[in-house]
């Protein structure tokens, strides 16, 4: 990062597609940094994220109409969503209660033992899916793997095994980049159209496991009610779903795929790894802190109030900089390092924290797990064949390579 990036704005493209110098230089002196060009606020290191984290009484997760701002109302936009459901702050944009009520009735979906009951299956589609790859000659792992495990779950789980993976990256694509606030008008237009287009699929769906129960996580939806709760309604059904989908993949995709980037430029970490199966739980959540795909959250400001020596204003947008914080010298010693038995690797903010922490990160970490289990005794070596096809797009929210080129050794 130049220092003319920096003095721009830390949200300018060439800053957020490589951040990693601007957290190294801001963590130490400015751990809760003012972004002048924006005016917006950057919470950096591990402690004050943490803290800021369980202060729910004065940062907001309800950040969606604070977001959206004008765009959201614009003419062509509303007329194209009108013809589907509006938004609902249900779990990533609601505070409690209301986000208490979303959380309890989706903790049933998301328990231990219906992930346990799925491990066998992502077994034999990461298996499949690493036969196909193998056998290919010119394989991107982000195409061929990371991308299509994660979808082909999610999907199947949400009734949507009759959409290509393309249709599903498509929708949750155009969910990223409304909430990430980047995109001309154009795109915004074309995003509220895939938006539409998902509600009425995943609509479809809820009716039918309204009438019929099925075993899947959408069935569990729809029928969850807790303490003589009512059940979800169609808005309420969408909403969660869209937050679903999105984390369901998208994190899941990015970390698969930075986590082979790793292994590839730490030879010796991969040798670690083959050797001893048992760390490679461990080696996850490494990779996790060290890819921090979900890189940031927003905040609202409920009241002034101060962090780190720093006073927030009422009303102002705080983000949450969970790739930051992961990476802060003070909780990791050589945190830019990837050491896959890393003693306190878990203790990332990957995640997020307290009550808004994913829901879905029991299913992510199995199928991370199991895909890299899978994988390692199949091969001996990883190179990444084309570094400059590895390319970070920008983006405030989510980060992640959009190809990764590479040619494996076979195990003998």
């Amino acid at each position: 990062m130049t220092v003319a990036a920096e003095q721009k704005s830390f949200f300018h493209p060439d800053v957020l597609s490589d951040p990693f110098a601007f957290y190294q230089a801001m963590i130490p002196s400015q751990p809760v940094y003012h972004d002048a060009a924006s005016g917006l606020y950057l919470v950096l290191s591990h402690k004050l994220v943490s803290e800021a984290t369980a202060r729910t009484d004065e940062f907001s997760n309800n950040f969606q109409a604070v977001l959206s701002g004008a765009r959201s109302e614009d003419p062509q936009v509303k007329a194209i969503l009108e013809d589907g459901w509006p938004q609902v702050d249900t779990l990533l944009t609601a505070d409690p209660p209301v986000h208490t009520r979303f959380r309890k009735l989706v903790n049933l979906a998301f328990s231990a033992p219906r992930v346990n009951k799925l491990e066998a299956h992502i077994r034999e589609i990461a298996r499949d899916l690493i036969d196909i790859m193998l056998a290919r000659d010119d394989i991107d792992f982000v195409r061929d793997f990371a991308i299509p495990l994660p979808i082909r779950m999610i999907s199947e789980q949400l009734g949507l095994t009759h959409e290509d993976a393309g249709t599903i990256k498509r929708w949750t694509d155009a969910f990223v980049d409304r909430l990430g606030g980047m995109v001309p008008l154009e795109r915004e237009l074309q995003c509220a159209r895939e938006v539409v287009e998902f509600q009425h699929a995943i609509k479809a769906q809820m009716d039918l496991r309204r009438a019929s129960p099925t075993d899947d996580l959408l069935s569990d939806l729809v029928h969850a009610q807790v303490d003589g709760e009512r059940p979800l309604d169609d808005g309420e059904l969408l909403s969660i779903v869209q937050q679903l989908l999105v984390a369901g993949n998208e994190t899941t995709t990015a970390t698969l795929a930075e986590g082979i980037i790793l292994l590839a430029r730490n030879p010796d970490e991969l040798a670690k790894a083959k050797a001893d199966p048992k760390i490679i739980p461990n080696m996850i959540e490494e990779m996790l802190r060290l890819a921090s795909a979900s890189s940031g959250i927003w905040r609202v400001m409920k009241q002034d109030a101060e962090l780190g020596g720093v006073t927030l204003p009422r009303g102002a947008m705080v983000m949450m900089r969970y790739a930051a914080a992961n990476r802060d010298p003070e909780k990791y010693a050589d945190p830019d390092a990837f050491i896959a038995d890393r003693a306190n690797a878990r203790t990332h903010l990957a995640f997020g924290r307290g009550i808004h922490m994913c829901v879905g990160n029991m299913l992510s970490r199995k199928e991370m797990t199991v895909a890299f289990e899978e994988l390692l005794p199949r091969i001996s070596a990883i190179t990444l064949t084309d570094e400059a096809a590895i390319a970070y797009h920008p983006n405030m929210m989510l980060r992640g390579p959009s190809s990764v080129p590479v040619r494996f050794g076979l195990a003998s």
